[in-house]
């Protein structure tokens, strides 16, 4: 991490100086290094990422992220308008997109979508979640050790249920998975991912055509369904229904990772998966507290744009600076999680920040919870003496990525 020169102070205190922050490739679940020096060098400090242009803010304290994630003073749509310092390589947000969108706009595109990820539509899809993982464990116990979790559960069985839950034909799953890959890899550069964006927004157009007649309730309740008929209904506009589905469709990889990370920590800590196997009824809290302890992603997500001049935590942030937020970080305050860095399983209360905050709360976020539960409980109580095949440091991670976890996770039982 390294030191650049400093513009002006704009505020009551000096301005921290500007950190760059490059994508480090990490293997393990170990703490970024350079976001924990951040984190000790105050509670907002300013950084400038590997791509577009500039510094941003960056918050690290609980209550600081609660509150810029939370307040109208800080925007996403305007952030579409300019290049912030970012991680991707490649930029091209679209309309409809939930992520950069603010009130009035985002309730009504998140409106169009909620019917398919409200608490009884994933109890509807919990039978059909545990009968496709079900199908997928039994040809690991029928092949035999050893055997790859990556590749033969937790790569498929997100895919298979984000594309139910999408409205994704059979047909067409394997395609969608190689472009939704192929768009949070970093690897292939900015052409790669523009080319994959391409393709899957393509085919999210031509699906949402084909279901514009379509009929909710009758016609089922998957998304495209649901997208379809807003179209229809002049809800929302067909630019902004293909927006809107495509993150929603990338999601599923987020799953793959988290829960990859999850058995890993499991794998490697004989007295977690301990607690974990002598009490399958009070699972829930671990669920919990290894979301708020995993590394979910490389560096940070989304910016923010302040609208009005803002003070946070000493700091004046000006009009039109752009603001970052690291959940991560927030789930390692100390002031609100004692003894941060370790894995507690009994935590409680434990208001960890996985899934966000405000009104961009993850929309897939009891999706998300069902697919963990599912997963990882399904594979301990199915796979007795569930370990490593290799030892734990030559498990394989992922590289030139924004979502972190292994490549591979070979298992033997």
């Amino acid at each position: 991490m390294t030191t650049v020169e400093t513009s002006a102070p704009t505020g009551p205190e000096p301005p921290p100086p500007v950190r760059d922050w490059p994508a480090c490739d990490l293997d393990g679940t170990g703490f970024d290094p350079v976001l924990a020096q951040l984190m000790r060098e105050g509670p907002l400090t300013r950084i400038r990422l590997p791509f577009g242009e500039g510094w941003a803010w960056l918050a690290t304290r609980y209550q600081d992220v609660k509150l810029i994630t939370n307040d109208p003073r800080f925007g996403r749509a305007d952030v579409t308008r300019r290049q912030v310092t970012r991680l991707a390589p490649n930029f091209a947000p679209r309309p409809g997109s939930l992520a950069w969108t603010d009130q009035p706009d985002h309730n009504r595109l998140r409106k169009a979508v909620a019917g398919a990820f409200t608490v009884s539509a994933m109890k509807r899809l919990r039978p059909r979640a545990q009968r496709i993982l079900d199908e997928l464990v039994d040809g690991i116990v029928r092949d035999g050790p050893p055997a790859d979790l990556v590749e033969r559960v937790l790569e498929p069985f997100p895919l298979t249920v984000v594309s139910e839950v999408m409205g994704v034909p059979p047909a067409d799953r394997e395609q969608v998975h190689f472009w939704t890959r192929r768009i949070i890899s970093t690897s292939g550069g900015a052409e790669a991912a523009e080319q994959a964006k391409t393709g899957l927004y393509g085919w999210i157009r031509t699906i949402v055509r084909a279901r514009a007649h379509s009929i909710p309730g009758k016609d089922g309740e998957d998304v495209y369904t649901l997208l379809g008929a807003a179209v229809t209904r002049g809800e929302i506009s067909e630019e902004e229904a293909v927006g809107l589905a495509g993150p929603l469709q990338i999601g599923g990889e987020a799953v793959t990772h988290n829960c990859g990370q999850m058995l890993y920590l499991l794998l490697t800590r004989p007295e977690l998966m301990r607690r974990m196997r002598d009490r399958p009824e009070a699972r829930g809290p671990v669920y919990d507290e290894l979301l708020r302890y995993i590394p979910h992603r490389s560096t940070v997500g989304l910016a923010r744009i302040a609208l009005e001049d803002v003070e946070i935590a000493g700091h004046r942030i000006a009009e039109g600076e752009p603001v970052y937020v690291s959940y991560l970080a927030a789930n390692r305050d100390p002031d609100v999680f004692p003894d941060p860095d370790g894995i507690h399983p009994d935590r409680d209360p434990n208001p960890h920040l996985a899934f966000g905050n405000g009104p961009h709360f993850c929309t897939g976020a009891v999706l998300a919870r069902l697919q963990t539960e599912v997963l990882v409980g399904t594979l301990l109580d199915r796979l007795p003496g569930l370990r490593l095949a290799v030892p734990a440091d030559e498990v394989r991670w992922r590289h030139q990525t924004m979502i972190r976890g292994p490549r591979t996770l070979p298992v033997t039982w």
